[in-house]
């Protein structure tokens, strides 16, 4: 039976949600989970709590949403609450000094990749971007630092071909899940020690922008069917169009939410760009990719089929970069 121990859970996307379960599920008194505050969003712009929020209010958890925590009152707010330790897992908020020293035990984060390789906030679509076969989850006991404190426990999952984002980040969240409550239970019993981090391997992950996912046809076709994989649905991959039948329209932005990369077929023209089937293939600077899944501007996302019934893309034709 582990001990039960008096926590404060700090995050604010899905991907903690299967630890903070985990954690109640283990006995722990979780005495306050700390999420971000609550935002407009979707196309209404209504306020919407973060995913640990709702989860936390209806279990009766206390929730609390400072906007920052470099302010002293919310400090001292966070020090008497006495914890033995704070469990973090994407909360997007620095930790200043005084918050990381608070808890007996520190504050221990739950990291989407093996440290030190992709250090900072998107590690899940710098590891498919960069073609890598391998990720993980880490437990690190947090310093001052981005992502350098010392290592505590990982658990290493393949990456396989044909992985995206969604799933790799469902994989992570479920491995760090089944991590966190025996790295805690064995850091608080004095059965395992904190060991630095190598020097070497260390990458960093710096946030995903928008204009990532503009579409380059002249790039080899393995990587922009990575860039679809990483980046897909939000912010989302995209190029520039025209139906042939509405030559007058001018172009439009089309999403490409699944594709997959396949070797240029025999005799097939090598401008990158061009429709090679009605598959539909683009050629690419290496190789072609096959459309598997296309959205155009304000519909809902299409199977190649039914999408090319309502957008002609005929062969020999050619696509925008994004």
């Amino acid at each position: 039976m582990t001990d039960r121990l008096r926590l404060a859970f700090m995050g604010t996307p899905e991907f903690g949600l299967p630890a903070l379960q985990a954690l109640i599920d283990a006995g722990h008194e979780i005495v306050a989970v700390y999420a971000q505050p609550p935002r407009k969003a979707g196309r209404g712009h209504r306020v919407q709590r973060a995913p640990t929020h709702a989860f936390a209010e209806s279990r009766g958890i206390p929730v609390w949403t400072p906007a920052r925590l470099k302010d002293p009152a919310a400090q001292a707010a966070f020090a008497e609450l006495g914890l033995d330790a704070a469990i973090v897992a994407a909360y997007g908020l620095i930790l200043p000094p005084p918050v990381l020293a608070a808890p007996r035990l520190g504050c221990l984060n739950i990291h989407a990749s093996l440290l030190p390789r992709w250090r900072g906030a998107a590690p899940i679509q710098r590891a498919i971007l960069a073609g890598d076969t391998e990720s993980g989850a880490t437990i690190m006991l947090m310093d001052e630092g981005l992502d350098t404190g010392p290592v505590l426990g990982e658990a290493r999952l393949p990456i396989a071909a044909g992985t995206d984002a969604q799933t790799l980040h469902d994989a992570i969240a479920a491995a760090g899940a089944r991590l966190i409550g025996p790295v805690l239970a064995d850091f608080a019993a004095g059965r395992i020690a904190p060991r630095r981090q190598p020097v070497d391997g260390v990458t960093y992950a710096n946030k995903v922008e928008k204009s990532e996912g503009a579409i380059d046809w002249t790039r080899p076709a393995e990587a922009i069917a990575r860039q679809v994989r990483a980046l897909g649905p939000t912010p989302g991959v995209w190029c520039h169009a025209v139906d042939s039948r509405e030559p007058e329209g001018g172009g439009v932005r089309i999403k490409i939410l699944k594709a997959q990369a396949v070797p240029l077929p025999d005799g097939a023209p090598a401008i990158a760009g061009t429709v090679l089937d009605d598959g539909p293939t683009v050629a690419c600077g290496s190789g072609a990719l096959r459309l598997e899944m296309l959205q155009r501007p304000g519909g809902a996302p299409q199977a190649a089929e039914p999408f090319l019934r309502g957008f002609a893309l005929p062969v020999g034709s050619r696509l925008g970069n994004g």
